[in-house]
Parts: structure tokens; C-alpha cells; sequence
């Protein structure tokens, strides 16, 4: 399975992972257009956090253990069968956002014009997510995860 993970001594805490993980799930894929026309306005998967001169990245870490999934009442929360990504379903979430009180890392957001929570998905149809292949110091790193949580490889 593969994760994310946050080298957090070269993060800056610029948010381009935001900015271009809002615009990659947008519906014009149009960093104008995306903030600017549409509407509701698309939501980004990632959360910047900054603490003086440290700084990272806050998205889903698709868990072993999925306190989200185990609590989703709909069954909107799921791991995919063919990724091991943690995935969410719009059309059955109902929007009680129990998965975000679930959540030990505090990486779900609610989309509340869409009534659906918000989460990395890790830009299926893609080698690399964008937040990855758009980071200008390369501090997220996509990597593939064993069973226990170990890095298997870069």
C-alpha cells in the first residue's frame, strides 16, 4: 500500500500541496477557474500546519487500523480492494462526519456545501499524487508501506 509521508525538515510550509491538491480535484483542473468560478469551491485534502520553524503536511494516512472506516454508519468509508487506499464514497455518505471524530490523525475535513467529508484519496489515475509531484522541496514523499506500518521502498 502507499502513503504519504512528510519530510519535515525540508517542509517550508509554502501550502503548494494544498493549492494544487484543491486544483487536481477541481472539476476545470484550472488553479483560476478552480478559485474563482466554481461553485461550491473545490476543497483541498491537505492541511498545513505550522509551529515556529516547524512545518508539514496533514493528510490521510490510510491506516492499518481505519478508525474512520470501523465508525462510518453508511459504509462510505472503505478500504479500496485494489489500492489498500483508504476511499471514501460521496453517494453514501450521509454527512454525520463520525469518520472525522474517528480520525487519530485529525486528516479528514468536512465539504460542508457537499454534505460529504473530504479526504486524501491519493489522485487515483495518477503514478504520483499531486501534492508529490508538485512539492518544490521535495518534503512529501510517496512510499510503499508493509504490513505494520515499515516503508518497504521509496
Amino acid at each position: 500500500m502507499k502513503r504519504v509521508y512528510v519530510r519535515e525538515d525540508v517542509c517550508m510550509g509554502c501550502g503548494l500541496c494544498r493549492l494544487h491538491c484543491l486544483v487536481e480535484h477541481s472539476k476545470t483542473k484550472n488553479m483560476i477557474k478552480a478559485f474563482k468560478k466554481e461553485t461550491p469551491r473545490p476543497l483541498s485534502r491537505i492541511r498545513v500546519e505550522r509551529n515556529g520553524e516547524v512545518s508539514f503536511s496533514l493528510q490521510c494516512q490510510h491506516c492499518d487500523e481505519p478508525w474512520c472506516v470501523y465508525s462510518c454508519l453508511t459504509g462510505a468509508m472503505h478500504r479500496d480492494p485494489t489500492t489498500g487506499a483508504v476511499a471514501v464514497d460521496p453517494e453514501r455518505c450521509m454527512g454525520c462526519w463520525t469518520c472525522i471524530v474517528a480520525c487519530p490523525n485529525g486528516a479528514l475535513s468536512r465539504d460542508v456545501s457537499r454534505k460529504v467529508v473530504a479526504k486524501c484519496d491519493l489522485c487515483p489515475g495518477y503514478d504520483v499524487p499531486a501534492c508529490v509531484a508538485n512539492c518544490p522541496n521535495e518534503a512529501l514523499v510517496l512510499v510503499e508501506v508493509g504490513s505494520g506500518g515499515q516503508v518497504v521502498r521509496n
